[in-house]
């Protein structure tokens, strides 16, 4: 199913009984994280957290994906076996042969059904632009703290959108972002990542590189961000086609160039100059124990 906005999850998730609501202050540095990781660990994944007094204009969501439970019902499905069954027929749509006429009949059916699936650039503005900030600052966000000796806080769940400058196609894609400050984050992302290819492309041309982060709006934008697709395959189309409602996108105000999802909670527009240094990023701390360090 499509979510409206992540506002419509949460009420979802609260009328399941999947969600508490904690209204008294709990402080984004550290104490959130560590109150989720016990939560999370409870048994079944917990529920999801809402904290309502973060000590900034915004609440914080947490744990929102962090049972088998609350998955299936932000993919929309029963179980989430169904979710894969669905791509993997997807994907053999898609890359299987049409040799004969027989076997391109067989797909008109379909083209309707894709048609239905791909992402659509509306035009005017979108929700996610109803407010905007005149002079960013990203520290007004209640960004995390995860573990005692992190850098800094960062953003965990950014829905990160590049485009080739060359073909124009775009990435989606979740690479962490540790804020720095009221205008600089970090961009980490691995050599072999389709938007680090952007960017080797950006450097090559000696341009600077457009990139816009989505935050919020249908669950689904962030496992789309994070399926292992082919690199010709649009996140957005996957979107639409777990959704079964197309992306509505609409173009950023100083990217235009890229477009994000109209129902996101927030957009981060800004860049990466080729020319600049690379910073050191981290300490990060891993669920599973280590902190790493990487420059970005």
């Amino acid at each position: 199913m499509a979510f409206k906005n992540q506002l419509e999850f949460i009420s979802k998730l609260e009328d399941a009984g999947e969600l508490a609501r904690i209204k008294t202050y709990v402080n984004p540095k550290l104490e959130m994280a560590e109150i989720t990781d016990r939560v999370s660990k409870s048994g079944n994944g917990g529920k999801a957290l809402l904290f309502e007094k973060t000590g900034y204009e915004f609440p914080v969501l947490m744990n929102a994906y962090g049972s088998e439970k609350r998955m299936c019902m932000a993919l929309g499905v029963e179980k989430l076996d169904d979710v894969a069954k669905q791509i993997e027929d997807l994907f053999k749509l898609l890359s299987s042969p049409k040799e004969g006429i027989l076997d391109k009949l067989k797909l008109l059916p379909k083209l309707s059904q894709f048609a239905g699936w791909m992402p659509k650039v509306k035009n005017g503005r979108g929700e996610c632009q109803e407010v905007i900030m005149k002079n960013p600052d990203i520290t007004k966000l209640p960004v995390i703290t995860c573990w005692p000796k992190d850098g800094g806080p960062f953003v965990t769940l950014p829905v990160i959108h590049t485009k080739d400058p060359t073909t124009n196609n775009r990435n989606v894609g979740m690479y962490r972002m540790q804020v720095f400050g009221p205008t600089l984050t970090g961009m980490h992302w691995h050599k072999h990542k389709v938007s680090a290819k952007h960017f080797n492309e950006y450097k090559k041309l000696n341009k600077i590189m457009p990139v816009a982060v989505a935050l919020g709006g249908d669950p689904v934008y962030a496992y789309s961000a994070t399926a292992p697709l082919p690199e010709n395959v649009d996140e957005y189309m996957l979107a639409g086609f777990l959704r079964k409602k197309k992306v509505e996108l609409v173009k950023c105000i100083t990217q235009p160039g890229v477009e994000v999802p109209a129902d996101a909670d927030f957009i981060i527009e800004g860049f990466v100059d080729p020319n600049d240094e690379l910073i050191w990023e981290g300490p990060f701390g891993d669920h599973t124990g280590p902190y790493h360090c990487y420059y970005s």
